[in-house]
């Protein structure tokens, strides 16, 4: 979605300035690779830097056990009863928990975060996937100028078209109206689209 929004609303902006085919071929595609990179990178760093606080957390929780076993083993009881359990469970489901040192980490480790230190996500698959998704949606509003086409409109047209789609299944994939989304992210393209080719008439205009 971001690389869709972003190339269609570079589109926009320089086919506004009026420029050519070429011109708007090697805008897209420097915007593609430039956001993909940037998205690509930006994931990794995020994911990396979480995977290391679940680290240091792990720590921290490794060395409140080791100080303390009884403590935690309580609060984990407290933790179950809070969730609905009835007093005696709980704590036996605490003292079942730290039975094992290691589990015991895991799921105090799970409760802080909210993530498994077991299962922590790959910064290299999120990093690669932000990459490909980004690459995809930006090169929808390309494909009418890759394919011999010089008509702005066109290309503003598929990448609209892109948006209704991109939107629609997002919002038919969380349960909701796929209308909505649709309309949503077509109305959140439109503005940008509107803000760069207003732009790009401007310097069209003022170049001239």
């Amino acid at each position: 979605m971001d690389g869709l929004v972003t190339n269609i609303a570079l589109i926009a902006g320089i086919g506004a300035a009026g420029a050519p085919r070429s011109t708007i071929i090697l805008a897209g595609l420097a915007g593609l690779v430039a956001g993909a990179f940037s998205m690509a990178l930006g994931e990794y760093a995020s994911v990396t830097a979480q995977n290391e606080q679940v680290d240091k957390e792990a720590e921290v929780e490794r060395s409140a056990l080791d100080r303390n076993p009884i403590g935690e083993m309580q609060e984990l009881s407290i933790t179950f009863r809070d969730m609905g359990m009835s007093e005696e469970t709980a704590a036996k489901a605490a003292a079942e928990v730290h039975d094992n040192p290691e589990r015991a980490l895991r799921v105090h480790v799970t409760h802080e975060l909210g993530i498994d230190p077991d299962s922590k996500p790959s910064p290299w698959i999120a990093g690669i996937s932000s990459f490909v998704m980004f690459s995809i949606g930006a090169i929808v509003p390309l494909l009418s100028f890759l394919f011999g086409s010089s008509e702005l409109w066109l290309g503003l047209a598929i990448g609209g078209l892109g948006l209704v789609v991109a939107g629609g299944l997002a919002a038919h994939f969380t349960g909701k109206a796929w209308w909505r989304g649709a309309l949503r992210q077509l109305l959140f393209g439109a503005v940008a689209v509107a803000a760069t080719y207003l732009v790009g008439r401007l310097l069209g205009v003022n170049a001239a």
